[in-house]
């Protein structure tokens, strides 16, 4: 993979333009989404120095050549973040998933600073929830009302905002990452990882319960995933692959397979890929079943019959756009619920394909409108320097639909 300079690079002729969010290898969906709002940036001023606000450093430089300096703000002195701060003409908060407990505040400590310096601060199709702790619920009131734009990627988020006391515009677009490019996922990769070529696969993503299901039994959770691989495995007569979207995902993926009657059958990816190689990956899939936010995208991109598992507002909330099943629990009883919803997926996927398509460019359509609110802020810095070509060149380019499979589905049980 390529990686950026060790040491910044010489300055841009520029605006200098800030990025701020939950950055450094920890999570492949808030990758991608640093992936896109880069390329965003880029398009928008070619010649703007972009400056990633990373909680690993060392990470985001090797992974994200698109920056052209990375600074640390975690375990790192305050006057050393102010600093990097204070030459900025732009601080651009997000994507993802920022504004919740424990966690809101310690942006929105840097985005306030930022404002009290006079810079102008965009919210780049931010997700919140929950916020329950009134530190966070009074940073997040008090710190957006300042913002020259806020835009959210979902409706749960804005109901979020509007419940704590947001009073200002709120847009909804899109999540960033729904204009990811793939990159290539080789035959050669999947043998590496063990993976069949010549197979049916289903992609699976697990995860901890979560707040949506955190009284569950962790052991009755992993045994109806069990339970759903198995039957996929069964009915599907296929492989089941579970793509761990970060580190913790791995020890879950692991249980779930050790509850499976064919574990065989049921592979993990162990390799460090990029966010596009993930992306890539999915072409080889032909279902998805997962409760990751960023693992349902990348099926829909990839035109897969994808069933989104209850996990937070945020997977409803797509699932609701897409036109997915949502269900609303995984309980061990409703095991029973959950396959036939797989069933009736599979079957009816042929008919909804291009339902599904056209759904996913309308999405994608809403979070390249990110992009140009972003683009009409950094006019305000600029006066438009740049913006006409560059923001004409992004808006026109359109998701391509996911390539349609050689043959429709077989029926289940064929």
């Amino acid at each position: 993979m390529t990686t950026a300079p060790p040491h910044p690079q010489p300055d841009r002729p520029g605006p200098r333009i800030g990025v701020l969010g939950s950055y450094g290898g920890f999570n492949t969906g808030d990758e991608s989404i640093l992936t896109c709002v880069l390329r965003c940036l880029r398009a928008q001023r070619p010649a703007a120095r972009l400056v990633v606000f990373s909680r690993n450093a060392e990470h985001t430089r090797a992974h994200h050549p698109g920056a052209d300096e990375v600074v640390d703000w975690e375990g790192v002195s305050r006057s050393q973040v102010l600093d990097a701060l204070a030459s900025l003409d732009l601080l651009v908060l997000g994507g993802g998933g920022l504004l919740f407990d424990g966690e809101a505040r310690r942006y929105l400590r840097l985005v306030r600073a930022a404002q009290e310096r006079g810079i102008r601060t965009f919210a780049y199709a931010i997700g919140a929830g929950p916020l329950r702790e009134p530190d966070d619920r009074e940073a997040v009131r008090t710190v957006l009302a300042d913002m020259n734009d806020v835009v959210v990627r979902d409706e749960e988020s804005k109901l979020v905002l509007e419940e704590v006391g947001v009073e200002r515009d709120v847009v909804v677009t899109a999540d960033p990452a729904l204009l990811l490019e793939p990159e290539p996922f080789t035959d050669e990769m999947m043998r590496h990882e063990g993976v069949p070529t010549d197979a049916r696969l289903v992609g699976m993503s697990v995860r901890e319960p979560g707040r949506a299901a955190e009284k569950l039994d962790e052991g009755d959770y992993h045994a109806l995933l069990a339970d759903v691989a198995d039957f996929l495995v069964r009915r599907l007569d296929a492989h089941v692959v579970f793509l761990p979207m970060e580190r913790h995902d791995v020890r879950h993926a692991h249980a779930v397979l050790s509850h499976m009657t064919a574990p065989d059958k049921g592979r993990i990816l162990h390799g460090s890929y990029s966010p596009g190689q993930v992306l890539g990956f999915m072409r080889h899939l032909d279902l998805a079943v997962g409760m990751r936010l960023h693992f349902v995208i990348f099926a829909a991109l990839s035109g897969l019959p994808v069933l989104p598992l209850p996990y937070s507002g945020k997977v409803f909330d797509f699932a609701r756009r897409m036109g997915a099943p949502a269900l609303v629990g995984v309980a061990r009883e409703q095991a029973g619920l959950l396959l036939a919803e797989v069933d009736r997926l599979w079957d009816e996927y042929p008919e909804r394909r291009e339902e599904l398509h056209s759904r996913v460019r309308e999405l994608s359509a809403q979070a390249r409108e990110t992009c140009a609110r972003c683009g009409v802020l950094l006019d305000e810095v600029d006066g438009g320097t740049e913006a006409a070509l560059s923001t004409a060149s992004l808006l026109d380019t359109e998701t391509e639909p996911p390539p349609a499979p050689a043959a429709d589905p077989r029926p289940l049980g064929v």
